[in-house]
């Protein structure tokens, strides 16, 4: 018989005795629905004084305020950025 990566209910605490946020379903699926607008951070990262990297920062820190949706491009694109920088370091 496998195994499985959750005991039985049986050997399972009742959900009082439970810690806070340990719930399945912490947050009703209603609740999910909820649009909720985003805030700017007001994080400002430190220049690194590469400018293949410092401009990957700046993309991130444009992102402040942006719907969640948009970020994942820039994210993408701020990982090559990163992947292509560390290549070009490991072929000097």
């Amino acid at each position: 018989m496998p195994e499985t990566s959750e005991p039985p209910e049986s050997a399972r605490p009742p959900e009082s005795a439970r810690p806070p946020g340990s719930a399945r379903h912490a947050v009703p699926p209603a609740a999910l629905d909820a649009v909720v607008p985003a805030e700017p951070l007001g994080v400002e990262p430190a220049p690194t004084g590469h400018p293949g990297i410092d401009a990957g920062l700046a993309l991130l820190e444009a992102l402040d305020g942006v719907p969640a949706e948009a970020h994942v491009a820039v994210y993408e694109d701020v990982h090559q950025r990163l992947v292509d920088t560390l290549a070009a370091l490991d072929q000097e």
